[in-house]
């Protein structure tokens, strides 16, 4: 009954995983090429119409956004629950998601201006600049042209960084009072925040997350549940994690020069 278009790398893409595999939900999995420019596909953009991923398609009807896609399963799909049951509770959750869903453009900067930047610099100008094109919102494809053509250096990166350095703050704040984002247990808002967690830590940005102990401690806990590796490991490529490695590591001295700028 359930089909998800997704990406191996994509954050919203992760997070729903995490949330499907909590459930112990199958699905039938169609994965979307993001670099080739899947997304931008005419069938694809009839389910999609934003140029994104994930979608859910239940039973012949779809659903888009992540964070409504994840609401939407939780209320679909109540065993086991991922918020909490009083509305306070649920209340501070839809708050994590919020927050989150603000930080994701700021997160697709640093990620293109370092992971497959590369990649999409040996594309001939023609494809690349398709691709770009294709992207609906206008402030998002400046932003896109901008940190491939720049990098680190692009004008949008410093902010960026910053960005999820203060996210990284609240987490840890946050983390002082429960033991999960989402309460006493592991929910949407944690499956929500782990991607932006982990994409800084693909980028060789390990030493900015471990400042904050507790969002280091509260990612080793993630990493432990059973679901883990079926969401997130086992869809990664060792070719790409190489790649945004390796492109975080060349520029790892002025991205800490961006860091204690702030």
């Amino acid at each position: 009954m359930l089909e998800l278009y997704h990406n191996a790398v994509s954050t919203c893409s992760q997070k729903v995983r995490l949330v499907l595999d909590a459930k112990g939900l199958d699905y039938t999995s169609h994965e979307i090429d993001l670099v080739g420019g899947g997304q931008h596909d005419p069938d694809y953009v009839k389910l999609n119409p934003n140029h994104v991923v994930p979608t859910l398609v239940d039973d012949g009807r779809v659903f888009i956004e992540s964070t409504l896609i994840n609401e939407y399963v939780d209320e679909a799909y109540p065993e086991p629950p991922l918020r909490p049951s009083d509305p306070a509770g649920r209340h501070g959750v839809r708050l994590w998601t919020k927050k989150i869903d603000g930080l994701h453009p700021q997160c697709g900067v640093i990620t293109f201006a370092i992971g497959p930047r590369t990649i999409l610099l040996q594309q001939p100008e023609a494809v690349r600049e398709k691709n770009i094109a294709s992207i609906p919102d206008p402030a998002q494809r400046a932003r896109r042209r901008s940190v491939i053509d720049h990098g680190v250096e692009a004008p949008e990166f410093v902010g960026a960084l910053h960005a999820h350095l203060d996210f990284l703050d609240t987490m840890d704040g946050s983390l002082a009072e429960s033991p999960w984002l989402s309460g006493e247990h592991f929910g949407l808002a944690d499956a929500a925040a782990l991607p932006y967690v982990l994409r800084m830590r693909h980028l060789a940005m390990d030493g900015l997350v471990e400042r904050n102990e507790r969002v280091a401690d509260w990612f080793g806990r993630v990493e432990a549940l059973p679901t883990y590796e079926k969401s997130v490991t086992r869809w990664l490529a060792p070719p790409i994690l190489e790649l945004f490695r390796n492109n975080g590591e060349q520029v790892r001295a002025a991205v800490e020069k961006a860091a204690s700028a702030r």
